[in-house]
């Protein structure tokens, strides 16, 4: 008669440790995320992440093998959260793409351009501005789509003009460089894009 409650307490602790482990991997990835978005790849250590993640180095080794390894599971982890946030815009609306697009920015662009500062000397960096810079060429013909041109090459030129128009070099300019509100900066970029 013990055996079913011997079974259910142990696929409880089974579950309880799934979630333990699922939930010591999150705060890894964040605190590794938050690390390489706002400070520079050569001065992170294990350590500090170890740290932040409130979990031994050896637990970093274990699950990621190395700096590398830890470095591409974080950034997958933070891709994931970036696309799921820049599909909730509605296709075919430029004041939503917009609006999706500066809430992205407001959260991340700092941290992207920070990432971009380090591309060309650091290559798993690199691999990760590439990967950022494809899900955006993705979202803006996702996005735009219903608004583009069907002739390939017109269509192709629109594509490229919204990819550099939404580019976060552009929201730095409006927002740090000429320090606009972000309603200024949205209004900006809305008459840009009705003007294409």
């Amino acid at each position: 008669m013990n055996a079913p409650q011997t079974g259910g307490k142990r696929r409880y602790q089974m579950t309880a440790r799934a979630t333990a482990a699922a939930e010591t991997e999150r705060r890894i990835l964040d605190a590794t995320v938050d690390l390489y978005t706002t400070r520079d790849y050569e001065d992170i250590t294990f350590e500090e992440i170890a740290r932040r993640a409130k979990v031994a180095v050896p637990t970093l080794f274990r699950r990621f093998g190395s700096k590398e390894g830890l470095l591409e599971a974080a950034s997958r982890h933070a891709r994931q959260a970036v696309i799921t946030q820049r599909d909730a815009g509605l296709p075919g609306d430029v004041r939503s793409a917009v609006g999706n697009l500066l809430e992205h920015y407001e959260l991340w662009g700092d941290r992207v351009l920070r990432l971009l500062a380090q591309e060309h000397r650091v290559p798993a960096i690199r691999a990760i501005t590439d990967q950022g810079r494809a899900v955006h060429w993705r979202w803006v013909e996702q996005t735009f789509g219903p608004l583009l041109p069907l002739e390939e090459s017109a269509r192709a030129r629109r594509v490229s003009q919204l990819v550099a128009v939404c580019d976060v070099y552009v929201w730095k300019v409006f927002r740090r460089d000429l320090g606009l509100s972000r309603e200024e900066t949205a209004l900006a970029l809305i008459e840009i894009i009705e003007a294409l």
